[in-house]
């Protein structure tokens, strides 16, 4: 065993101590090397307990603890499976968030059914401050300024697209034209997108962080939550893909969407596109680029 590997083991064995007691006995470790800057092992006791354990090297301080109240937030709200938040905290240098492990299982006959009913309902959680929340969180490792707004379109405009633009410019990244013709089409949003109450969304909500548990349904991990515009969060399940389309009409079914949703995905999902460019470069630019040439 390498000298780095045993730490790890030690650095691992000294949190579970700490939130489980000290004769807690590990019996295997599952590493996870994912992500751009965290590190993550599913834990195994004797006892037959199972736990996930994220850490990072110092950086990007405060992204745990947010990630810990995101889940209480979601949670809370006892609309949709979220994985339980044993501890969070800083230990030699390192940031961590210990949780509840969620073992796979096989989806359900009606998994997706069900998830568009359960998302539906989490939805229907808003907040009489408008949209925003008391604290700043992330997507990925982008911060996420959450200063309440009652302007739901005005909140998605300032909060989210502007800030990634202006990261963007400052990091050059994008220049010049770009940058007045998304100006221009910011100026464009309050007309093209309706102005609804703000609801609870997940904030992050794509097929990678949704996970089948042992019962067959739907439990909702690493949320980068929020009260915002739903419709921004039903767009972005389609970034990567989408989700079966008895998802959709089971949601639609249980809270209407605007006729027009389809037109308007690509405006939310200018979000999440300048995310990427700020976290993974220019490559992103090309689908930034069309988006903007068809307003």
């Amino acid at each position: 065993m390498s000298t780095e590997t045993q730490a790890q083991y030690q650095f691992i064995d000294k949190i579970i101590q700490h939130h489980l007691g000290e004769n807690t006995e590990v019996k295997d470790l599952e590493f996870f090397y994912g992500g751009n800057f965290n590190l993550a092992v599913r834990v195994k006791l004797q006892s037959g307990d199972e736990y996930f354990i994220k850490w990072n090297q110092g950086d990007h301080q405060g992204l745990f603890e947010a990630e810990a109240k995101n889940l209480h937030l979601v949670g809370s709200t006892s609309t949709i499976s979220v994985p339980s938040v044993i501890g969070v905290g800083s230990m030699e240098e390192k940031e961590y968030l210990m949780m509840e492990c969620i073992p796979s299982g096989e989806k359900a006959a009606n998994y997706w059914v069900d998830f568009g009913e359960k998302l539906a309902r989490l939805h229907r959680n808003t907040s009489p401050k408008g949209h925003g929340l008391d604290y700043t969180n992330y997507l990925g490792s982008a911060a996420q300024i959450n200063t309440w707004n009652t302007d739901g379109v005005a909140f998605f405009t300032e909060n989210r697209l502007r800030k990634q633009l202006t990261q963007a410019v400052y990091d050059r990244k994008i220049e010049g034209a770009l940058e007045e013709k998304l100006e221009v089409l910011f100026e464009k949003l309050p007309s093209l997108l309706p102005n609804e109450s703000s609801a609870l969304i997940h904030g992050d909500l794509w097929s990678g962080n949704a996970m089948t548990n042992p019962a067959g349904q739907i439990t909702l991990v690493d949320p980068a939550c929020y009260y915002g515009l739903r419709e921004a969060e039903i767009a972005f399940t389609t970034m990567f893909g989408g989700f079966e389309e008895a998802f959709y009409e089971a949601y639609n079914a249980n809270f209407p969407i605007q006729k027009g949703f389809h037109e308007r995905i690509p405006l939310y999902n200018l979000y999440p596109l300048l995310v990427h460019v700020n976290l993974f470069g220019e490559g992103y630019l090309p689908a930034v680029k069309k988006i903007v040439e068809s307003y």
